[in-house]
């Protein structure tokens, strides 16, 4: 759904006060006050912990949701969240977390007095069993399949399985994990959104799918959802983290999220002074990058941070269906895409072209060399389009690319592969731009033939990102969605690879495993890798606290500002409508 630019950004730059709100004041002094506003220009189809899939989604998801663990954006390390403390026993394989003690969910009707109460134990092993749960947790599943013991009985439901034999409960404040074998990524797994903690009472009272509400007990609590409009956070005056002082967190009074489909307006009102933040730029606002000191009066106009991401992005294939059923057609196609070419000359070197597969630069152990990649050759290319019936391109059934248009360049590149297939295939194909609302839906489904998409890891392991072609997360019945293997790609070879990687390798061995069950992949092409990101962050000039990382992960409980303006701000409404997802 489109917005008018005059209701873009028509919320006030401060919240005003309503009734019923916290029972103790904030903080205030040094750092304390404020409204941090940004904008997701993307789709948000859900911020419930199981149902989110998307880096916008989680941006706004983690300022009100957490888990067991986290991880810090500034050294992409496991840190305590909502467990102080934990210990691994002698065999790698039994987790036990020690709750911190006083943590309260968010004050919402769904409890019988309207106020949070404490969390336990109990809704700890409620949320994983949830995960678990077939037709409810399919979404994040992923995370525990395999590794979690008695998961994928109750899953599946062998045998009449009630219950999870790895999950148990020890006392109000601690819960143990039993896993199938030792996991060097089981804490990255679990600090990811699909396993954000969250009390009973939100389903119960809002339903299995409870869109425009969230109860959590993360450092601020919604109040507000204008459908297609703006999501509005308060200050969770009663959360338990604390700064290394000592002072309570967090330092703002609340944040503020418009949703907004339109970059070039995002970047005006950010020059204008009434965004806080841009966290992406379109191609045609690249310029505003050598633009940052007020030439007048020589300050700062705003931050810039630039970095690699762990990302990919990749245009996959429908290969139940002709032409792609074919591999010919589909390395003739990967064959006749410069990606150089297009990182340098389209991307403006704000990428980074994907020289093997799926698995991004960074990881300083892993054996890219394993994975041989697909290299620029269009001779090639054309005589296996040949072999494939279809020579000079004569003949071949006119395809079309489903793209989106908000992200960073998916439009320009589109065009680019449109260019280099006709030139150097005679095949012609038509790019289809699909709302967002709908985009994801269609591939999930099957119904794209031919596909851009993008994948941002969750944890920084080579693991997250073959996980997408891992023949478990492949939906075999096409009637239904295949959310995490879009491709449903299935090879017996490469699960078995990937199972022997996480079953007591050494991180070498590991490595060997994954880069080969990859190169495998490589070979089958269920998808065309095309380049790695870098992220590019645009922050106010007294934005203070705020890390930029290469997981895209965005923490707002120690960002503060300098020089507040004074006076207090809290909340919209306490009556929150429904997120509108069309």
């Amino acid at each position: 759904m489109s917005v008018p630019r005059s209701i873009l950004f028509a919320f006030p730059l401060f919240l005003v006060a309503c009734s019923g709100m916290s029972e103790r004041p904030a903080p205030t002094g040094e750092r304390y006050g404020g409204i941090f506003n940004f904008n997701e220009a993307k789709t948000l189809r859900n911020i419930f912990p199981p149902e989110v899939t998307s880096v916008s989604e989680q941006r706004i998801a983690s300022q009100i949701y957490e888990g067991l663990v986290a991880i810090d954006p500034k050294d992409l390390k496991v840190k305590p969240a909502l467990a102080e403390h934990w210990a691994v026993d002698s065999s790698g394989t039994v987790y036990t977390f020690d709750l911190r003690a006083g943590v309260r969910f968010h004050d919402d009707p769904a409890f019988p007095d309207g106020k949070g109460r404490e969390l336990n134990a109990q809704d700890v092993a409620h949320c994983f069993t949830m995960v678990c749960t077939k037709g409810f947790g399919d979404n994040a599943y992923w995370l525990l399949q395999g590794k979690l013991l008695g998961a994928d009985e109750f899953h599946d439901g062998t045998n009449g399985v009630k219950s999870v034999s790895g999950i148990r409960v020890i006392n109000d404040r601690t819960v143990q994990f039993t896993l199938t074998d030792p996991d060097p990524n089981f804490l990255y797994g679990i600090a990811g959104a699909g396993c954000w903690i969250w009390p009973k009472e939100l389903t119960e009272a809002y339903g299995a799918d409870p869109k425009g509400h969230a109860i959590g007990t993360g450092p601020f609590r919604l109040m507000e959802t204008r459908p297609a409009d703006a999501i509005v956070l308060q200050r969770n005056d009663h959360y338990w983290g604390v700064d290394e002082q000592g002072r309570p967190l967090p330092y703002l009074d609340g944040v503020r999220i418009t949703l907004a489909p339109d970059r070039e307006r995002e970047v005006a009102e950010f020059m204008k002074g009434n965004l806080a933040m841009v966290s992406e730029l379109s191609l045609e606002n690249i310029g505003l990058l050598t633009d940052s000191i007020e030439p007048k009066t020589g300050q700062r106009r705003f931050q810039s941070s630039s970095m690699p991401t762990l990302s990919v992005q990749f245009y996959g294939f429908n290969s139940s269906k002709p032409p792609f059923n074919d591999i010919r057609i589909r390395r003739a196609f990967a064959l006749a895409i410069d990606r150089h070419m297009l990182v340098d000359s389209v991307l403006r070197g704000l990428a980074v072209a994907a020289e093997h597969g799926l698995v991004p630069p960074g990881f300083p152990s892993y054996p890219y060399a394993i994975v041989k990649g697909i290299p620029f050759a269009p001779d090639s290319a054309r005589k296996l389009l040949a072999a494939a019936g279809f020579p000079g391109g004569k003949g071949f059934p006119r395809v079309q690319l489903q793209v989106n248009n908000l992200g960073f360049g998916y439009r320009e590149t589109a065009t680019f592969v449109q260019d280099a297939l006709a030139r150097e295939l005679g095949v012609g194909i038509t790019i289809s731009s699909v709302p967002d609302a709908e985009y994801y839906n269609r591939i999930e489904r099957g119904s794209a033939l031919f596909w851009r998409e993008g994948w941002v890891a969750d944890l920084p392991d080579p693991e997250n990102f073959l996980a997408l072609l891992d023949g478990r997360n492949a939906v075999t019945d096409t009637s239904l969605s295949s959310t995490l293997n879009t491709t449903r790609f299935a090879d017996p070879r490469y699960d078995a690879l990937m199972r022997q990687a996480s079953v007591g390798r050494s991180s070498e061995q590991r490595y060997t495993d994954l880069a080969s069950a990859e190169a495998l992949a490589m070979r089958a092409l269920p998808l065309i890798p095309l380049y790695h990101e870098r992220s590019t962050q645009l922050t106010r000039p007294n934005v203070m606290g705020l890390h930029a990382n290469a997981l895209e992960l965005l923490d707002l409980r120690s960002t503060w500002f300098l020089n507040v303006p004074p006076g207090k701000a809290v909340a919209v409404s306490a009556q929150a409508a429904p997120m509108d997802h069309s």
